[in-house]
């Protein structure tokens, strides 16, 4: 009986070992590979430092060109978009890391109905961020919600786990190509939307998200941080209600709402996009990134500190 104790002590102890240096090899990948998200979540958690931050999933990550906003209104920008990050969730997370080294004058904040709605598993994707886990009480709450908060706690190694492949491949191949201020061109499509669909208003509201919606303008303010919704354009119809969930907590807060969907901007234009939710092109993003910076900047010029 004592010998086999023993035994079990020492593979805890060797579980606990190769955990613990898994996890201190698996951190130094992460903090030097070039995948698509590891190099910006790095900067975001770490180093940004510009006047305005976009944040937002794929659509922000490849609508948003910082050079041409940063031109128009005089101010550094930087585009925080991290693809596949979802919903508000992931948001979240990222910004109490941003918050913790600096405060930007302006968040835009890309909404998308993901970030009102129920999903069957709305916390996929914030294991993305699991290896920041311990860095920040607020943003690991998330992590509560999901209910991965003790795996991390008790495993490092864990941490890692979603994105481990990548992190490694990273190593290998630079596929980070955010050369533009985070800014990653679309990735162009010969092919567009030959139909312009119909969305029927989504009624399926999740309370607990647009808490957090909440949450993330209370934080934005709490650090003097202005907030601006923006939607950019998609390649369908929709009625004027489809974003009401959010432009009543904008209303409430007294946020700008920028809707570039619903009034249908280049509707007429179906080989600007290559799916229905994402500009096709390069130059396609850049026309858009011209359109927001001009109608940004009259948003700002009201209060001309943002700009100075």
């Amino acid at each position: 009986m004592k010998k086999f104790i023993i035994s079990i002590a020492f593979i805890l102890i060797g579980v606990y070992v190769v955990d613990r240096l898994g996890g201190e090899a698996m951190w130094w990948v992460n903090q030097h590979t070039h995948d698509v998200s590891g190099p910006k979540i790095k900067y975001l958690a770490n180093d940004v430092d510009e006047d305005i931050v976009m944040m937002g999933t794929s659509r922000c990550n490849c609508h948003y060109v910082p050079s041409i906003i940063s031109d128009t209104l005089g101010v550094s920008v930087y585009n925080g978009g991290i693809d596949a990050s979802d919903n508000i969730y992931a948001h979240y997370i990222m910004l109490n890391h941003i918050m913790a080294h600096h405060a930007p004058k302006v968040i835009c904040l890309e909404v998308m109905t993901s970030d009102f709605v129920k999903e069957k598993d709305p916390f996929t994707t914030v294991t993305f961020f699991a290896p920041y886990f311990g860095r920040n009480a607020q943003a690991d709450s998330v992590f509560r919600l999901a209910g991965s908060y003790y795996q991390y706690k008790v495993s490092h190694l864990y941490r890692y786990n979603s994105k481990s492949f990548s992190n490694i491949a990273g190593l290998l191949v630079n596929r980070h190509l955010g050369g533009d201020h985070g800014y990653i061109p679309p990735t162009k499509n010969p092919h567009f939307p030959d139909t312009l669909l119909y969305r029927d208003t989504p009624h399926n509201v999740d309370n607990l998200k647009t808490e957090y919606v909440q949450k993330f303008v209370d934080l934005c303010y709490k650090n003097g941080t202005k907030v601006v919704f923006v939607v950019s354009p998609c390649y369908s119809k929709i009625d004027t209600d489809f974003y009401d969930v959010l432009k009543e907590i904008a209303r409430k807060n007294n946020i700008p709402f920028l809707d570039y969907h619903t009034p249908g901007l280049y509707h007429d234009h179906p080989e600007y996009f290559k799916d229905p939710s994402h500009l096709r092109a390069d130059e396609d993003a850049r026309r858009y990134s011209s359109v927001f910076a001009h109608d940004l900047k009259q948003i700002l010029k009201q209060e001309s500190n943002m700009l100075e």
